[in-house]
């Protein structure tokens, strides 16, 4: 009971501190599903995560592809516009907006917009795994 209380009463600072701070914190998305309603489960065994920032110039578009293991995106700048193959379900993301893309479902991104687009693309998977599979 001591400790809960102690924990309880350290968290509890902890949350006043950071409200005193310059510091703020703003959930952009909770979710547990991709943007084709799929639950999120992640590889198991050793992970690598890798990050990249992708820039696709206006009216440019990515081959049809699709992922096998957990891949989100944040849109640093521009629109992007997924368009997935397999549900027919087109989705646009904006500046300051998260995607979780699609498991192993034949999809397409695209920029319709007249400013490049800035994509900070986030993977997870097993160490060494291809994350892209392009379809031929």
């Amino acid at each position: 009971m001591r400790i809960f209380i102690l924990t309880a009463f350290s968290l509890g600072m902890a949350n006043t501190v950071l409200a005193q701070s310059p510091v703020s914190v703003e959930q952009v998305l909770r979710s547990n599903l991709t943007i084709a309603e799929q639950a999120i489960l992640l590889p198991s065994g050793p992970v690598e995560v890798s990050a990249s920032i992708f820039t696709i110039q206006p009216g440019a578009s990515l081959p049809v592809h699709r992922h096998a293991f957990p891949r989100y995106g944040y849109v640093l700048e521009g629109t992007l516009t997924v368009n997935n193959l397999e549900t027919g379900k087109t989705s646009s993301f904006k500046t300051g907006e998260f995607v979780i893309e699609s498991l192993s479902k034949w999809h397409s991104g695209a920029n319709p917009g007249t400013v490049p687009l800035r994509l900070l693309v986030i993977d997870q998977a097993p160490a060494g795994a291809q994350t892209t599979e392009v379809k031929k």
